[in-house]
């Protein structure tokens, strides 16, 4: 396809930044439109979260445009989810087994910008700021957008546009309106919410708590994450119902309120959190919620990727890596040399849905594991016998987290069905008393694989897969 075509891109968040960079090292001529002012220059987190967690599935598009290095240097290994209880005893919950496999915590910001600066490098990509998309001619490929500096309306032409602009998207939204194609979409919320608070350094920079972990206060129905910065503070998120249960966002309405809840739930939270009222009543309360939409693209002229196409809960930790990865899997359609842009995306939606649809399912069942279901004594054996299993036979097993997370090679559908069978096969053998912890390991071994493989032939015929 001809080099020379110009490409508009719309949103210079994560996915749209990585993109431009790729695209901009493939040689197209690449123009990016952010709502946003350049990140670079001001702080505008407003509440998002400022930090999240880094995998291999978003490495593998790090090695991809040759930044891994400058990349890794940005983030904080976390070995484990710490768990905290209401007593504040501690227990360390590796993610895996294999001493290698981990996840990072890494600045949104600090990584945004670096993909930006990455970006800019190449002189044919342009990024202009404070460009709102309003909507999109996709008949036309054109885009109507508001220059928020010249308080001016104007349309931007291109040869192909790609939304990057997230769960929102405003091209999206133009494909549901427009009534011009059968177009699929759904938005799913959950009944919680979320919302930032923090844990601040010392006074002498020091982490208050242990660092290299994800610490989580799984409480039943609500819970709190903590996941740590560079500067010796950590992002703390609360999720937590709107409206049902003792206590809900709507009636946290007082300091004497929130400050009740903490103490009762996470008392050793709140001796690291004198911040707490400050940040509570500070810092908006926003929804959780799934977007998942067909056909991605309209015939050769537009595309939606990323968050825009298929936007899931947080509770994978995969939401950037997914888009991440969306970028590696569209490279890899572009290396197919074919005939035009619709068969390019036809061909990239094909390969990809799949997984974006089961890592979009496999973050709403994280959500129910992380909140209460980590701290279920079950649960806790069959973790166990999974860190066992990788530890003494790790060429043999992964769990469904370290098919997810550490086996990039894996399809976010593959590692679905058969962690979601080797889950189902260990619960049921503890519960009925075929599998005991204290088993010889080869045997536990050996009746987990003949028992997953039973559940996936049972899935096999019942279509499932």
């Amino acid at each position: 396809m001809n080099k020379q075509q110009n490409i508009l891109i719309i949103g210079a968040g994560l996915c749209g930044s990585l993109l431009a960079l790729r695209l901009g090292q493939r040689g197209y001529n690449v123009t990016v439109m952010e709502m946003r002012q350049d990140l670079r220059k001001v702080d505008i987190s407003a509440g998002r979260s400022i930090n999240l967690a880094f995998s291999d599935r978003g490495n593998k598009a790090m090695k991809l445009v040759g930044i891994e290095d400058k990349v890794k240097a940005l983030c904080i290994p976390m070995n484990g989810r710490m768990l905290h209880d209401r007593e504040g005893n501690t227990m360390l919950s590796n993610y895996s087994g294999r001493d290698h496999e981990y996840i990072n915590s890494i600045s949104r910001g600090e990584l945004n910008g670096l993909l930006l600066t990455e970006a800019e490098k190449h002189e044919n990509v342009k990024i202009h700021f404070n460009k709102k998309c309003k909507s999109v001619d996709f008949e036309k490929t054109t885009a109507l957008f508001k220059d928020y500096e010249s308080n001016t309306e104007f349309v931007e032409d291109a040869d192909l546009i790609i939304a990057t602009d997230g769960a929102g998207s405003a091209m999206r939204k133009s494909y549901y309106l427009g009534k011009k194609f059968l177009f699929s979409f759904s938005q799913d919320y959950l009944t919680h919410g979320y919302k930032e608070l923090s844990i601040l350094p010392t006074e002498t920079g020091d982490y208050k708590t242990y660092k290299n972990a994800l610490h989580i206060w799984p409480r039943g129905d609500f819970m709190v994450i903590a996941l740590p910065n560079l500067d010796g503070s950590f992002t703390v998120t609360l999720f937590l119902s709107f409206n049902q249960g003792e206590y809900n966002f709507n009636n946290l309405t007082t300091p004497e309120k929130v400050t009740e809840f903490f103490q009762k739930e996470f008392p050793d939270a709140l001796e690291l959190m004198p911040n707490l009222v400050e940040d509570f009543f500070s810092n908006p309360t926003a929804p959780l919620g799934t977007v998942k939409c067909s056909p991605w693209h309209y015939k050769g002229n537009t595309l939606l990727m990323g968050d825009s196409a298929h936007a899931i809960v947080p509770f994978y930790g995969q939401g950037m890596n997914a888009s991440f990865e969306d970028v590696v899997e569209f490279d890899k359609v572009l290396d197919q040399n074919l005939d035009n842009w619709e068969a390019v995306f036809e061909t990239y939606e094909a390969n990809r849905k799949k997984d974006t649809d089961a890592i979009a399912d496999l973050a709403i069942d994280n959500f129910h594991e992380m909140k209460s279901h980590v701290a279920n004594p079950i649960f806790q054996e069959k973790r166990k016998i999974e860190m066992a299993l990788e530890q003494n036979f790790p060429d043999e097993y992964s769990s469904k987290y370290s098919l997810v997370t550490f086996n990039e090679n894996v399809t976010y559908r593959d590692a679905m069905l058969k962690g979601r069978a080797q889950d189902k096969a260990i619960l049921n053998m503890l519960s009925d008393g075929t599998l005991k912890t204290d088993d010889d390991l080869k045997s536990i071994l050996e009746k987990v694989k003949q028992e997953t493989e039973a559940i996936l032939e049972d899935d096999r015929i019942a279509g499932l897969k």
